[in-house]
């Protein structure tokens, strides 16, 4: 009886940080067209170091620990536009390509177990 609880219980957490993450995406409007979604990652690339930052000396604070003083954030940038342009390229292309080579793999797979096996 625990058991199952308890696995309904994971399941539902699980779903809730789910649905939190597309809810996130969708009002963030992250979907939407990509100068949104650009904007988007340059701010959380500014907020995200800093806070991290932020969260450990809070936490060095609070347990007492002494562990080496923590590094300034670094600062991230990424070439936005030209990494998301290649990168759904490369992905579209696969997909697109995808049934004929999974055919040509397929053939030559099977020529390869007639020839072994005769």
């Amino acid at each position: 009886m625990v058991a199952r609880v308890w696995s309904l219980m994971r399941l539902l957490i699980k779903g809730s940080v789910a649905g939190g993450a597309v809810y996130l995406v969708y009002d963030q409007e992250l979907l939407g067209p990509s100068d949104k979604s650009e904007a988007a990652l340059r701010k959380a690339g500014e907020v995200v170091p800093p806070a991290m930052y932020q969260f450990g000396q809070y936490v060095c604070d609070q347990t007492g620990l002494q562990i080496p003083k923590l590094p300034a954030p670094p600062k991230i940038s990424f070439p936005i536009r030209d990494s998301w342009n290649s990168g759904v390229i490369t992905v579209i292309s696969a997909l697109s390509v995808a049934p004929s080579k999974a055919c040509e793999y397929s053939k030559e797979g099977w020529e390869y177990v007639k020839a072994r096996t005769r």
